[in-house]
């Protein structure tokens, strides 16, 4: 069975909650499995490591993971507008892929969270997808045919599915932003399929 890449940062769990709603959309078709990956935290000290296998969570990113998907749902939570560092750096490294083409083609999407409702979810979603651009992915966004997109008063842009998580970063989703998360996992792991031609 063919994979989509759930790949996510975070750092209080609200984007992990995402990752887990997105997961669940990919795995609704019934043809897709959901590989669930984060990134390791970074440092300012340069001695500072993490462990080679996370404590919890999913386990960390490998380029066979890039290369044995069919299509990318990538989270950060938001810093100052822009993806959080663990997530930069992590792309910033990734030239090897780009030179290979190992993404170009593939359908990808985007999401996260913030702790106010205008905290820049939309320019951190829009920071995520230049790297996908460059790799030569396929952005797919969250149309407003899904219903929750247009009712939402919590998380939810047309660029991605989305959380406030508030300022004590509460990671438990909204019905709406559950809902938008698995239409965007549902959305992208169909679009996969229909590239990959199955």
């Amino acid at each position: 069975m063919p994979d989509i890449l759930v790949l996510y940062y975070s750092h209080r769990g609200s984007v992990r909650a995402l990752a887990q709603q997105l997961a669940r959309g990919v795995e609704s078709t019934g043809n897709v499995a959901a590989r669930l990956r984060t990134v390791p935290r970074v440092s300012s000290v340069c001695s500072a490591v993490e462990p080679d296998i996370p404590a919890s969570g999913a386990p960390y990113v490998e380029p066979a993971d890039l290369t044995e998907c069919i299509g990318l749902a990538l989270g950060s939570p938001t810093r100052f507008g822009n993806m959080a560092a663990p997530m930069k750096y992590f792309w910033d490294g990734t030239a090897a892929l780009w030179s290979a083409g190992t993404l170009a083609g593939k359908p990808a999407c985007v999401f996260t969270s913030t702790a106010s409702a205008h905290g820049g979810q939309e320019s951190t979603l829009l920071s995520m997808m230049l790297p996908l651009m460059h790799h030569g992915m396929l952005l797919v966004g969250l149309p407003y045919s899904e219903a929750a997109l247009a009712a939402t008063r919590t998380g939810g842009t047309p660029y991605g599915a989305s959380h406030v998580a508030g300022a004590e970063g509460n990671p438990t989703l909204s019905d709406d932003e559950r809902q938008l998360a698995f239409a965007q996992g549902r959305r992208l792991a169909t679009i996969a399929l229909r590239l990959a031609g199955n």
